[in-house]
This record gives structure tokens, C-alpha cells and sequence, in this order.
């Protein structure tokens, strides 16, 4: 999982799919940001669903997606054909993750609306309908939606996706609405960047409101994000630690970071909280023998 508005051309996140896809990783994932959160940013912010896109026609193998899209960004209706045309250029291989939208200095940035949060999360509830139902609408049929924000009339609901049902990610730590949303509308429901015990309280929250909505709570995916941080040894641990601007103590503690070992260790207990999925959160986009690292001594004692 990439965050390439920190700094990144389309040819740096292009080299880090390739060599995901060639050192058996299952995913290449990217944000959805416009502003840098830290440093300068250069060269700017690359547009997530363009670099999918091109993405598509040059892997073969790895799901490619966002976390996450945000709400705030597209219209629903847009939203829902350039995510269906992105599946078709993979051959099916998209998955959808998408939030509510929070970080305002970007939509100043760039002239982006930026509610307040209970319109943003209105309008994120109304686009999870409408992009949903544009996608499952029987071909030859057509989609009507009336909401609050988005209203549409006679779609065609076109173009579909190649996958019968392209995977809809929703995450965070709202108590209330997110867990219902999950529970309505995603595939997968993800805890971003939070201890163990977060992740396991969270993941029994969906899994009641999955209960409460009459739905199995075994039929979702539970994942969690988390910064990357794994080197052979101590100076190899710090040097990717400065590289990031981290510390190697606080990445140890709520990132996975350290050794090999290490690294299994904190993913085993990540497990045991009830994770059945992974993003590792790669920030320096240059060290692809980061990744390679990882796929070697870290995913194999996994499997």
C-alpha cells in the first residue's frame, strides 16, 4: 500500500507494482490524496484512478485498488465508470475502497467542497448506494436513485464491471455509521494504522452490525493497514526508519517493524485479533528491496 502524494512520479509506483507483482505480493494498493501530509511532495500528487488505469495494461497478476477513494473527490455516477473501466482494462482485477474524505487542506488546495462531517458522511452513505446499485443493475435495466445529494434518472448503468461484483472496501473507527455501512454495502471492512486491541474491538463492532442486518459476519474480509518497517538487521532496521522520517521505537510499536522474526510475530498477533489480510504501508518508494525482503523472509511464514 502506497502513498505516493508524499512524493512519487507514476514511473516510481509503475517499478514498485512490477516488482510486487514479480515477488509474489497478492496486491498493489494506492491512496486517494491530493496534498502532501509531510516535506514538499515533489514532483506533486499523481490522480489514483488514472495511475490504476494505466496500472491494468501493464501487470497481469495483482488486485489493484484504493484506500481509500475519497467521497469527497468524483460524483458518484463518474465514479462508478471509471472504477468499472479500470476492472475491464485488468481483466477484473479492481477493488474498491472508499471513505468519507477527511483531509481539508487538500480540498482547499485544489478548490474541492469540503463539508462538514455529517454531510460528508450523507454524501459517502449516498455514493456506496448509488455506485453499488449502478454496478448490480441487470443489464438492459436501468437505475434510478433520489437522495438528499445525488439523484439520478433512467441510467443506463453502464459500463459493467468484468467481475460479478467488484470487492467494496469501507474501514475506520466510527462506532456508529461505518459498522452499519460495512455491514450494508462492503466485501471487506479495514482498521487503518491501530493497535491489536483497536482492531479486534473494531472487528466485533461490524461483526454485530453485521448481525444486527440479518447478514453473516463471516461473509466479510477483515483487514488491517500498517507502516512497513523490516530490515536484515539493526542498521539496516534504522536506515529505512530515517529514510521514512520515523523512529525506530515508534515504528516497532505500532507499525510491523524489525527483523524477519519480528515482523512475523507482530503480524501473528495482528491474526489472533482477527485479521485475515494485510497492507503494508511502503513509504519510500525507491527501496525495492524492501519488498523484496519481506517477500522472501516475512510472507513464506505466513503462508
Amino acid at each position: 500500500m502506497t502513498e505516493p502524494q508524499m512524493g512519487a512520479t507514476y514511473d516510481d509506483l509503475l517499478a514498485v507494482a512490477r516488482r510486487t507483482e514479480e515477488t509474489g505480493f497478492d496486491a498493489f494498493f494506492r491512496s486517494d490524496h491530493y496534498l502532501t501530509m509531510g516535506g514538499d511532495g515533489l514532483p506533486g500528487p499523481t490522480d489514483a484512478w488514472v495511475t490504476l488505469g494505466a496500472l491494468a495494461r501493464e501487470t497481469s497478476r495483482i488486485r489493484l485498488g484504493t484506500l481509500m477513494t475519497a467521497a469527497t473527490f468524483r460524483l458518484p455516477g463518474p465514479l462508478a465508470i471509471s472504477v468499472a473501466q479500470v476492472d475491464q482494462m485488468s481483466g477484473g482485477r479492481v477493488e474498491f475502497g472508499i471513505g468519507a474524505g477527511w483531509f481539508e487542506a487538500e480540498h482547499t488546495a485544489y478548490g474541492i467542497p469540503f463539508p462538514s462531517l455529517g454531510e460528508r458522511f450523507d454524501r459517502y452513505e449516498e455514493q456506496l448506494a448509488v455506485i453499488t446499485g449502478l454496478w448490480n443493475t441487470p443489464l438492459g435495466q436501468t437505475f434510478d436513485f433520489h437522495g438528499t445529494h445525488y439523484q439520478l434518472s433512467d441510467s443506463p448503468a453502464l459500463p459493467k464491471p468484468v467481475q460479478e461484483s467488484i470487492p467494496v472496501i469501507v474501514g475506520g473507527a466510527g462506532k456508529k455509521r461505518t459498522p452499519r455501512l460495512a455491514a450494508r454495502y462492503a466485501n471487506e471492512f479495514n482498521v487503518p494504522f491501530s493497535s491489536t486491541a483497536d482492531n479486534a474491538r473494531l472487528f466485533g463492532v461490524v461483526r454485530e452490525a453485521c448481525e444486527e442486518a440479518g447478514r453473516d459476519p463471516s461473509s466479510l474480509v477483515y483487514s488491517s493497514a500498517l507502516v512497513l518497517c523490516v530490515g536484515k538487521d539493526e542498521a539496516e532496521i534504522a536506515r529505512r526508519a530515517a529514510a521514512i522520517g520515523r523512529e525506530v521505537d515508534e515504528l516497532r510499536k505500532h507499525g510491523v517493524a524489525g527483523s524477519p522474526a519480528e515482523a512475523v510475530d507482530i503480524l501473528g498477533r495482528y491474526i489472533e485479533a482477527g485479521a485475515e489480510r494485510f497492507y503494508l504501508q511502503v513509504l519510500d518508494l525507491s527501496d525495492l528491496d524492501h519488498l523484496d525482503l519481506v517477500a522472501s523472509e516475512v510472507a513464506p511464514q505466513l503462508a
